[in-house]
């Protein structure tokens, strides 16, 4: 009978239920935990001692915050994608707007973790959006917006297409930002944000009709990808 061979110390354990269970519980733990006192503030040995195991054990899980926040990229990027794939046809306006509220849907049971974590979203080089390590996570959701653009009825092709996706993109963080800063009750003005998109749209849509809308638009999206995304222009 073959001997199988014992897991070598300080090894994640397998793909277990129990040890998916365990993964999922010191995750939650954390994100809230974080959420409360802060990112810089809080410690892998608060989240241990929070979800009352050994230090040693979550390090199986978790070795630094970052995988943490890595986590919480992963699982937030993968239920957007999944539920991106609905997105009707039709023109790129609507299918924007879609893609928008689909993503404010899918972040909302989480509102509170992401408003504590603000800091590190926007303004960190190594963990935020931007980061190198969350390039996988975010072009999930990116790829979306220029799918919505790029396969719309009234898609305005190469290289406008693409372009466009992207500054949608941006737009989507800023109204992402705005929703996790407003004060008003049930985020009533977020809704009134979109709502005015809605209007401002299709007057958009018509401006990229012109000629130096669009040279504007490829300008802008060059500084974005040379100062974001780390590519030559």
């Amino acid at each position: 009978m073959q001997k199988v061979k014992p897991r070598g110390r300080g090894r994640p354990p397998g793909a277990t239920a129990e040890g998916a269970a365990t993964k999922r519980r010191l995750y939650e733990t954390a994100i809230a935990l974080m959420a409360r006192k802060g990112y810089e503030s809080t410690t892998l040995r608060d989240v241990a001692k929070e979800a009352g195991v050994s230090v040693g054990l979550l390090y199986r899980y978790f070795p630094s915050k970052r995988a943490v926040i890595v986590a919480l990229y992963e699982q937030l990027s993968s239920d957007y994608a999944a539920r991106a794939l609905a997105m009707p046809r039709g023109k790129w306006r609507d299918r924007f707007v879609f893609a928008l509220t689909t993503s404010l849907d899918v972040l909302a049971p989480h509102r509170t973790a992401l408003k504590g974590l603000i800091p590190v979203l926007v303004g960190d080089p190594e963990e935020g959006v931007f980061a190198a390590g969350m390039a996988f996570s975010r072009q999930r959701v990116q790829g979306a917006f220029e799918h919505a653009v790029s396969d719309a009825t009234d898609s305005p092709g190469a290289p406008l297409a693409p372009a466009l996706g992207r500054l949608l993109y941006l737009v989507h963080l800023a109204v992402l930002l705005w929703w996790l800063l407003d004060r008003t009750t049930n985020q009533r003005a977020t809704s009134a944000l979109v709502g005015l998109a809605r209007q401002i749209l299709p007057s958009a849509a018509l401006t990229l009709r012109l000629p130096p809308v669009r040279r504007l638009l490829l300008s802008g999206d060059a500084l974005f990808r040379e100062a974001m995304l780390g590519e030559a222009s």
